[in-house]
């Protein structure tokens, strides 16, 4: 399993981090060693003093693909769910600095949470799934897949024509605005239409 991420796909996060808005998507990986299994904690790293939240929605790849056509990526997914990219926001801005490449700060170990998924069959349009991240009970971040760049099936479509993609791999479309850096305690809970697909405690 491969785990293939999304970047800059809601205009407002790229705001609140005064990136510039891409003319392509964004294209970064994180190893299965990323995944925190489920019932363990996520553990801030020694490394970063800065570890942001990114609430992501997640597609579940069903077949083997390459160069898969816009018209066809409908058939590649069966299920959606929800996750969070955690990032060393620190480190990544020393790396972003210095032109080099962002692993370090996006895929250590530990650095994805991934959710229960879904039946896309359950959702009348995946163009409008709203989703959020709940921090100790308090929302914070919310978003709705109709404001994404480029739409599931667009980042299907692209990111097959550099990467096959396979049975199990997992893509992470993008976060919306809102993110900030957690803290030993915190616990984080993730609603998909409402419906809860993750809880994760920060250590």
């Amino acid at each position: 399993m491969k785990i293939i991420c999304i970047g800059r796909n809601y205009a407002n996060h790229i705001a609140e981090l005064q990136n510039e808005r891409p003319s392509e998507p964004v294209i970064f990986l994180k190893p299965d060693t990323a995944v925190v299994q489920k019932q363990f904690p996520f553990v801030i790293p020694e490394f970063s003093t800065d570890v942001h939240h990114e609430v992501e929605v997640l597609v579940k790849i069903n077949k083997v693909g390459k160069h898969i056509a816009q018209k066809f990526a409908h058939k590649y997914y069966d299920e959606i769910g929800l996750g969070i990219d955690f990032t060393a926001r620190d480190l990544q801005q020393r790396l972003k600095d210095k032109g080099l490449p962002w692993e370090k700060a996006k895929a250590f170990d530990g650095s994805a949470v991934i959710g229960d998924f879904l039946p896309k069959t359950q959702f009348e349009s995946l163009e409008s799934l709203t989703f959020e991240l709940t921090v100790n009970g308090s929302r914070a971040q919310i978003g709705n897949t109709s404001h994404m760049l480029w739409k599931i099936d667009e980042l299907i479509a692209y990111v097959s024509q550099f990467f096959t993609l396979r049975t199990g791999d997992v893509l992470f479309t993008g976060t919306p605005e809102g993110v900030a850096a957690v803290q030993p305690g915190d616990v984080l809970e993730g609603f998909l239409e409402g419906q809860q697909l993750f809880r994760t405690q920060i250590k």
